[in-house]
C-alpha cells in the first residue's frame, strides 16, 4: 500500500545505418553515423558486493596480522636460543680450562 512505484525502463534508441552515396561504396559493409546509448539493463544494486569486498578486506588484514606476529616471534625464539647457546657455551668453555 505505501510502497512506491518504480518507474518502468525506458526502451534503448534503435541504431539507423547510413550507407554511402558512392556507388563504389554501397556494396561495401554499412558505416554507422550515430551514438549508441547504453542498453538500460536490470543492475543489480551494489551494496552486498561492497559488504563482501569490505569482508574479504578484514579477512586479509587479519591473516597479515597473524602471520606477521608468528614470524615475529619465531625471530624472537631464535635470538633468545642463539643467546642461551652463546651463554652456555662460554660457561662450559671457560669450565674446562679452569
Amino acid at each position: 500500500m505505501l510502497r512506491p512505484k518504480l518507474p518502468d525502463a525506458p526502451l534503448a534508441p534503435t541504431a539507423h545505418l547510413i550507407t554511402s552515396a558512392l556507388p563504389a561504396e554501397r556494396h561495401g559493409a554499412a558505416v554507422c553515423a550515430c551514438q549508441h546509448a547504453p542498453v538500460a539493463s536490470g543492475r543489480r544494486p551494489v551494496a552486498p558486493y561492497v559488504g563482501i569486498g569490505v569482508g574479504a578486506v578484514a579477512a586479509v588484514l587479519v591473516v597479515g596480522v597473524v602471520l606477521t606476529a608468528l614470524l615475529a616471534t619465531v625471530a624472537i625464539t631464535a635470538v633468545s636460543v642463539s643467546i642461551a647457546a652463546l651463554v652456555l657455551r662460554s660457561l662450559l668453555s671457560s669450565a674446562r680450562t679452569r
